[in-house]
């Protein structure tokens, strides 16, 4: 299968990328950045600017998508910036796969894999939970045969750039794992991204949640 990764710079993003260049079930693995990434035989690696996608690529055509992309609000600075990276952007990506499956007159992209949030919910008084929402709303309206959120709590693993609180987070949270309620518990970073290169794989139909606990 021809796979479209969004987001394969961050934490879950280089996880997926890992996986999939070594599974024989990928042929190709399709990863637009900002920046180059490693070169390696089934990669495709594309530079774009995610305020201006190429609506015209013809590597837009692939068997799947999956979507890692985002960000903090201390990194994005404004409610709007991260509305953009963590909504807008894998949004237009979906629309995107969408439409240059149906130029290619072919089944095309119609299983996407998001990497949402526990807590996501288009309803909820806290903004990053109701922006996770949002998406996961907005992609469901786009009619995607196969559509899976995965929902991880708090995320393990080595960032490029420490996120201060969260590392306070973890620390915390490992010391107290073996009491902790399992939706309580930090989700590894690979188990994420296995679920998400299964989810991409297999393409069952519907709409399916994999919650925090589901990621132990």
């Amino acid at each position: 299968m021809k796979l479209l990764l969004v987001g394969a710079t961050g934490l879950v993003g280089r996880e997926v990328l890992r996986l999939a260049l070594a599974d024989a079930r990928v042929s190709t693995v399709v990863a637009p950045a900002r920046k180059p990434l490693p070169a390696h035989p089934k990669l495709e690696a594309p530079i774009v600017d995610f305020d201006r996608l190429p609506a015209d690529a013809s590597w837009w055509q692939a068997d799947a998508v999956i979507c890692t992309l985002g960000t903090t609000m201390k990194v994005a600075g404004t409610r709007q910036a991260f509305r953009r990276v963590d909504h807008d952007y894998p949004l237009a990506a979906a629309r995107l796969a969408l439409a240059a499956a149906r130029l290619a007159l072919a089944a095309g992209t119609r299983t996407y894999a998001l990497n949402s949030a526990a807590g996501a919910n288009a309803a909820s008084r806290f903004f990053y939970n109701r922006v996770k929402g949002e998406l996961e709303r907005d992609l469901e309206a786009l009619g995607f045969a196969s559509l899976t959120h995965v929902r991880p709590g708090l995320i393990g693993g080595e960032r490029d750039v420490a996120r201060a609180g969260e590392g306070a987070a973890l620390r915390i949270l490992r010391l107290l794992d073996p009491v902790l309620p399992r939706r309580w518990r930090i989700n590894p970073a690979p188990r994420i991204a296995s679920a998400l290169l299964e989810a991409a794989i297999a393409a069952a139909p519907g709409v399916h949640v994999v919650t925090s606990e589901g990621l132990l």
